[in-house]
C-alpha cells in the first residue's frame, strides 16, 4: 500500500538532532565489501530503502548480511560469492547498483549487470565506468538490457575521466584495488563520499592515495590481502543541507549533531548569503533566522564537488521562492532537475524555466496543494514547502523520500512540524 504525507503549517522549527549516516557513502561502500573475504561491519548505516536494496543485491550474489537497525550497525559476509551476474528486478531498484559491477570484475573475473535504475533526473550514462575498465584490460559486451565485462586479469593503468563523475571514479576505483601493477586516475571525483571510500578499502588492506583529490593512485594488491575490516560511515551532508533549509524556511532555530562543518560548506556560505544566521559550535552546526532579518534573493549555480551540490538545489529553490526579490538557479550537472518546478507552481512559486536556469521570484506566501514527488529531492523540496505553505500540503510519491531520507517526517515532527505519514485510498 503507498503513502502520503498530510502537511499542516508549521511554527517556526526548534530543537536539536543527529544527521544519519550517508547514503551516498555507504552505498559503494557496501559494494566494495564484495572485494574483501570475511566480514566486514559497517556503523553509522541510516535506515533507508535504498540500502536494503543494496543489501539485497547483495545476498543475491552469495552475500550474508546482518543489520541492527536500531544501533546503524550492519555486518557484512563476502566469504563465499556464488554468481557474477546481478540481478535484472533489484538493480532496476537503484542507480547505485551498478558499481557492483568493478568488484565482481575485479574478484571473479567477470560481471554481468543490467543498466540501473533510480530517480528520473536526466541521464546518467555509465560509459566512464566501462571506459575505466577497457582501460584495466576488460572486454565489454551490450546485449539484451545487460552490460557483461570480463578480464582473466586487470592491469594497472594510466585513466582520464572526461568528467569527474562520482560512481565511475568509485568503480574504477574498487576495480583498480586488485589489478596489477598501479592505476593513476586523474580529473576524478573529489566527493567526500570517494573519500570514505577509499577509507574503508584500505582499512580492508588496499593501497589507494589521493582520494580527495582529482589524481589518485592505487596500487593493486592480491585478492587474499584484502581481509573484512570495520569502518563508520561519514554523515549525510545533504540530510544536515535540508535540515538547515528547514530552518531558514521556518525562520527557525535547530541544532544540527554529527556534521562535517567542511562538507555543507556550499550550504552555508548560500544561506549567510540570504540572511539566515549560521554557527559553527563543538557539537555541531546551528542554523537559526535572525530576528527582523529578511531572508532576500540569490543565485545559485550547481557543481561537482565543492560546488553547490545538484541535491540540495530543489531544497533551496523552495526557500528562494519565498525569498524577497529575484533568483535564479542554473543546474549544470543534470539536464533534468527542475521536476519540483511544476509541483512548486501549484502551491504558488513563481518560477520560470529558461533551459538550464530556473527564473524565481518570491512570494509572500505559498499556499498549500496536492502534490506529487517525482525523485527524492524533489519530494524533500515540496516537504519543506508545506511546512510553510498556508493550508494543507498532501505529497504523494514518499516512497522517493524514504529512498534518502530516514524518517524525514518523525524528525521534522520533533523539531515542531505537523505531518502525518497515511496510507494512500
Amino acid at each position: 500500500m503507498s503513502e502520503k504525507f498530510i502537511i499542516e503549517p508549521s511554527e517556526r522549527l526548534v530543537g536539536e538532532l543527529a544527521i544519519a549516516g550517508a547514503k551516498n557513502a555507504v552505498l559503494p561502500v557496501l559494494a566494495a565489501a564484495l572485494l574483501t573475504r570475511g566480514t566486514s561491519f559497517i556503523q553509522n548505516v541510516p535506515h533507508l530503502s535504498d540500502v536494503e536494496s543494496m543489501c539485497q543485491l547483495l545476498e543475491s550474489l552469495g552475500a550474508k548480511s546482518r543489520w541492527d537497525v536500531g544501533n546503524g550497525d550492519l555486518a557484512i559476509d563476502t566469504q563465499n560469492l556464488l554468481t557474477h551476474e546481478a540481478s535484472y528486478e533489484l538493480v532496476g531498484k537503484l542507480r547505485a547498483s551498478f558499481l557492483v559491477m568493478g568488484p565482481l570484475l575485479a574478484c571473479m573475473g567477470r560481471a554481468k549487470v543490467p543498466l540501473p535504475g533510480g530517480c528520473a533526473i536526466g541521464t546518467r550514462p555509465v560509459d566512464l565506468h566501462l571506459k575505466g575498465f577497457a582501460a584495466l584490460g576488460a572486454d565489454i559486451d551490450h546485449s539484451h538490457g545487460y552490460v557483461t565485462v570480463t578480464a582473466p586479469k586487470l592491469r594497472g593503468a594510466k585513466i582520464y575521466l572526461d568528467f569527474p563523475s562520482v560512481g565511475a571514479t568509485e568503480n574504477i576505483m574498487m576495480a583498480a584495488a586488485l589489478a596489477e601493477g598501479q592505476t593513476i586516475l586523474e580529473n576524478c571525483a573529489v566527493e567526500p563520499e570517494i573519500v570514505d571510500l577509499a577509507n574503508f578499502l584500505n582499512s580492508a588492506g588496499a593501497q589507494i592515495r589521493g582520494a580527495g583529490t582529482d589524481t589518485i593512485k592505487i596500487t593493486g594488491v592480491n585478492q587474499c590481502q584484502l581481509k573484512g575490516t570495520e569502518h563508520s560511515v561519514i554523515p549525510d551532508r545533504i540530510e544536515a543541507g535540508t535540515f538547515m533549509v528547514a530552518a531558514a524556511l521556518t525562520r527557525g532555530d535547530i541544532l544540527l549533531n554529527n556534521v562535517m562543518a567542511d562538507h555543507v560548506k556550499p550550504v552555508t556560505a548560500k544561506l549567510k548569503e540570504v540572511g539566515v544566521q549560521v554557527d559553527e559550535l563543538e557539537t555541531g552546526i546551528r542554523v537559526r533566522h535572525a530576528h527582523g532579518q529578511e531572508v532576500i534573493s540569490a543565485d545559485i549555480k550547481t557543481l561537482p564537488y565543492p560546488g553547490f551540490p545538484t541535491d540540495m538545489q530543489a531544497q533551496f529553490m523552495s526557500l528562494l521562492a519565498t525569498a524577497k526579490g529575484t533568483s535564479i538557479v542554473t543546474e549544470t550537472v543534470f539536464e533534468n532537475r527542475f521536476m519540483q518546478v511544476g509541483e512548486l507552481k501549484r502551491m504558488g512559486a513563481e518560477i520560470k524555466i529558461d533551459s538550464r536556469s530556473a527564473v524565481i521570484e518570491g512570494v509572500d506566501n505559498l499556499a498549500g496543494a496536492q502534490v506529487a514527488a517525482s525523485d527524492l529531492r524533489a519530494g524533500a523540496a515540496l516537504v519543506l514547502a508545506g511546512l510553510c505553505a498556508q493550508g494543507t500540503t498532501e505529497i504523494t510519491g514518499i516512497h522517493h523520500i524514504d529512498r534518502g531520507y530516514c524518517r524525514l517526517d518523525d524528525k521534522l515532527n520533533g523539531l515542531g512540524a505537523k505531518i502525518k505519514r497515511v496510507e494512500c485510498e
